[in-house]
């Protein structure tokens, strides 16, 4: 069991849920949330005393400060600009998704181009070369060994390697055995925030059944022969997963994808705000293997001295009530953020167009409420009970799409095909859920379909629903949040895929996506925005990220061909005859 299949199964009971709020949409500057600096009993909260011995890579732009309402938190001492690198740094431990183990590295989590180096012995875990191997092997040579006992015992081969939960977790239990666990680097493990108190049954079981995993995996008969660990007791064990469920990060690609998870007591300190100053990347800039993965911590607007920096723990392109049930769910907390308790027009997340066409949102129908009215022109909305269905249907098929995405392909991009178009003529707007979520896994699903003989109609589809998912994520997400900026990177590189069949009638470069030289240039135009938002959510310093880079590089190369258009109906114009000659042969 994953630790995010341990996050979603905490969020289980409210994954049917659909738009129930009407709570507005705001781009401000930061939360404000009151803070105060307090004494507690919280083993986490007392390590704010020795903050400067427990957490040795805090810049000295920042200080740990702690509140009676979100505990400890990281404060900016100086001006931090957007786009500037707040923290970075390699992961106390991280352990890559049992599915990306043969195509990643799991030294410095690369997917090289060239063929990886397996380990000969244990036949699982994969590395770019000899000297990513030696660097892992001093960890690698007790994982080895447990992933050898694992797959013996294993009664199937679907079963023969654990999930990245309990490896993750075994790579902590033996670095803190070597380092020591006295050492700075076990204190920040251990101060690590646990929900141990709070679990709610079902999550026990969950726990506890990674537990059993976890002593499985190390080559042990039973939870007491952990002590060489330094685990004496079962709530010692609790409190270790407890605190790693819960401040785990996604290992992501430089292009969001989520390959594993990852630890950071220093990146955990951080509190949460739906509407964020800064996000968690791994942008991939380092020239120097050793140094990746490296996690860091971006800011997306200015931030000011003596003013909290928040991360989002979930997404923020949910309505309130699921975003509030996640974090109940999964970090035992409500969310006092502005954008969850002050109302101001209506929110994006939850809105439909005014029936009347005046370009105006009204609030989508819920049961709270009878009245549902344009905020533009006050129309009512007539029928706002087949709203509510389609808001039903739409979340129970994005469910179910979600689910077989993987094993049945073709009937989820046969779900997604039919059921976007219904919340769409039902009157949400780009922005609403489900159906931002439906058209970002419709995207997914398409680009999944392609092949070298991929059809000029489905390159078009893909292209048409890129742009709505990218215009969704424009109404909800800062300028330069990495999310919006990666869809804005998806959409320009489809444009600028070689076309199958070229459309050949003029009326084509009125319609879209266009065709030809007009598709070319669009392509351009969205790139050059796309790669100034990069610079923003994957850091100024880093270029952008990795990312970032590969779109400058093929800017460059669309210019050149833009410019061989250019130059090519240049000359076809010199070659025509001017009007004198035709003037003077008549």
């Amino acid at each position: 069991m994953s630790f995010a299949s341990l996050k979603s199964k905490r969020q289980a009971k409210t994954s049917r849920s659909y738009v129930t709020s009407t709570d507005n949409f705001r781009e401000s500057h930061s939360t404000t949330i009151p803070k105060a600096l307090v004494h507690s009993n919280d083993p986490g909260l007392s390590a704010l005393g020795n903050a400067g011995t427990v957490y040795q890579d805090i810049p000295n732009n920042l200080e740990i400060q702690a509140s009676s309402i979100s505990g400890r938190g990281l404060w900016a001492k100086t001006p931090i600009k957007a786009g500037s690198i707040i923290i970075s740094l390699r992961p106390h431990s991280f352990a890559l998704a049992s599915q990306y183990l043969d195509s990643h590295c799991s030294s410095c989590s690369a997917a090289p181009n060239s063929s990886l180096l397996r380990c000969t012995k244990c036949r699982t875990i994969w590395y770019c070369n000899t000297t990513c191997q030696t660097n892992d092997w001093p960890l690698h040579r007790l994982e080895c060994s447990a992933l050898g006992r694992w797959a013996t015992s294993a009664p199937s081969k679907h079963l023969s390697v654990p999930s990245d939960a309990v490896r993750c977790l075994g790579r902590i239990l033996w670095q803190k055995k070597k380092k020591g666990f006295d050492s700075s680097w076990s204190k920040e493990i251990d101060a690590l925030q646990s929900h141990r108190h709070s679990l709610q049954p079902r999550v026990v079981e969950n726990s506890t059944h990674l537990a059993h995993s976890l002593v499985r995996y190390l080559g042990l008969s039973s939870p007491g022969e952990l002590s060489e660990f330094g685990i004496s007791s079962a709530g010692d064990l609790t409190d270790l997963i407890s605190r790693l469920v819960t401040n785990t990060f996604a290992l992501t690609s430089p292009s969001l994808t989520p390959v594993g998870v990852s630890v950071s007591p220093l990146v955990a300190l951080f509190n949460h705000s739906c509407d964020p100053d800064a996000v968690i990347v791994f942008p991939r800039t380092s020239r120097n293997p050793t140094d990746e993965p490296q996690m860091q911590v971006i800011a997306l607007r200015d931030i000011s001295p003596h003013q909290e920096i928040l991360t989002s723990y979930i997404d923020t392109t949910l309505p309130r009530s699921l975003r509030q049930a996640a974090l109940q769910e999964t970090y035992d907390f409500i969310c006092r953020c502005e954008l969850c308790h002050y109302k101001k027009g209506i929110d994006p997340r939850e809105s439909v167009w005014c029936p009347k066409s005046c370009g105006g949102m009204c609030p989508t129908p819920n049961d709270e409420n009878t009245v549902y009215q344009c905020e533009k022109c006050h129309a009512v909305v007539p029928a706002p009970e087949s709203i509510m269905d389609a808001l039903r249907i739409g979340q129970e098929a994005l469910e179910k799409a979600t689910s077989i995405q993987d094993t049945n392909h073709a009937k989820a991009l046969q779900l997604t095909t039919k059921i976007t178009p219904l919340l769409v003529s039902a009157g949400l707007t780009p922005s609403c859920h489900p159906l931002l979520a439906l058209t970002g896994l419709h995207k997914t699903l398409l680009l999944s379909s392609f092949s070298a003989d991929m059809s000029q109609k489905l390159l078009d589809e893909t292209i048409r629903t890129a742009a709505k998912h990218y215009v969704g994520l424009s109404a909800l997400l800062l300028q330069g949040h990495p999310v919006r900026a990666v869809a804005q990177a998806e959409l320009g590189k489809l444009l600028a895929v070689d076309e199958p069949s070229p459309a050949t009638s003029p009326v084509a470069t009125l319609a879209f996506p266009p065709s030809g030289p007009p598709r070319l240039k669009a392509a351009y135009e969205t790139l050059v925005c796309a790669r100034n938002e990069l610079m923003i959510g994957f850091g100024r310093d880093n270029d952008g990220g990795e990312l970032g880079r590969n779109i400058r590089e093929t800017l460059v190369s669309l210019e050149k061909e833009l410019g061989v258009w250019t130059q090519g109906i240049h000359n076809a114009l010199q070659d025509l005859p001017s009007s004198s000659t035709k003037m003077n042969n008549n």
